[in-house]
């Protein structure tokens, strides 16, 4: 069977991959524009990276952005393990199928669905809208990718190593902490850092549950480009783009260590 690529699926794959990465590398490359048109090359200068980090509302959301994204990051981290082990070592128990049904629905649902369900059901409870509604919003946004990754991970785990902790007299929450965790851990940390990044990389949803004082970067990024694109802003999104990119690498890397070292225990 030949498997050679033809012409046109090289054109195709091309052409794919530069539509969706060369306006990004576009955007990275006149973040160092000299000039302060967007859209002309004045030469190479760094000095909108320095007019940055001296723009205090810019860096403000970024604070902001990175404590949110740390807190829900943490948080998805928690309870999507939990959810992992309560799907993989429970087996059939009542409420399964509605159980997984809503930790993987904001997988698979509409932001601008699940940001509005949320705004409403903050309102609907009286909680002002902010730090902590945002936080929580990217919560639930990211659980269920954390869920996913675990969750792989714990399928093929050796469950043998946990009976032979138990048989020499480790209790189960010994054995959990001694044995199970050591060994999803590179699961675990991969679910943290896809969830740090998709919630630093979220607009929509976060844009439904902000509130005074609780302006994102993404959000502040999109506000100021509807008024008109300005050098910092690149620079601001290179730096962002940077983080999620280094974010998602070591989350792949992790998981397909974890991997690798699963299927050589196997053999």
């Amino acid at each position: 069977m030949n498997r050679r690529l033809s012409l046109f699926n090289v054109t195709s794959l091309v052409l794919g991959f530069a539509f969706l990465y060369l306006p990004i590398l576009l955007l990275v490359v006149f973040s160092f524009n000299a000039s302060r048109l967007v859209t002309v090359w004045g030469g190479f200068s760094t000095q909108w990276y320095v007019a940055l980090f001296r723009n205090e509302p810019l860096m403000e959301a970024a604070w902001v952005t990175l404590r949110i994204a740390f807190l829900s990051a943490i948080l998805a981290t928690v309870l999507g393990t939990l959810a992992a082990l309560a799907l993989t070592r429970y087996g059939r128990f009542p409420g399964r199928t509605l159980f997984t049904g809503m930790v993987y629905a904001p997988m698979v649902m509409p932001e601008v669905i699940t940001g509005l369900s949320l705004l409403l059901f903050f309102v609907a409870i009286g909680l002002d809208r902010g730090f902590w509604t945002i936080t929580l919003a990217h919560t639930t946004l990211t659980m269920c990718f954390v869920t996913v990754v675990v969750q792989a991970r714990l399928m093929t785990f050796d469950r043998s190593l946990e009976e032979a902790a138990m048989d020499l007299g480790a209790p189960p929450l010994r054995t959990f902490f001694s044995v199970t965790l050591p060994l999803i851990a590179p699961s675990i940390v991969a679910g943290f850092l896809l969830a740090f990044t998709l919630s630093m990389d979220d607009l929509v949803i976060a844009s439904f549950n902000a509130g005074p004082g609780a302006t994102t970067l993404p959000i502040k990024i999109y506000s100021q480009v509807r008024l008109g694109l300005s050098p910092e802003v690149n620079a601001a999104s290179a730096i962002l783009i940077g983080i999620v990119a280094v974010g998602v690498a070591t989350a792949t890397l992790l998981s397909k260590r974890s991997a690798l070292r699963t299927q050589r225990n196997a053999h």
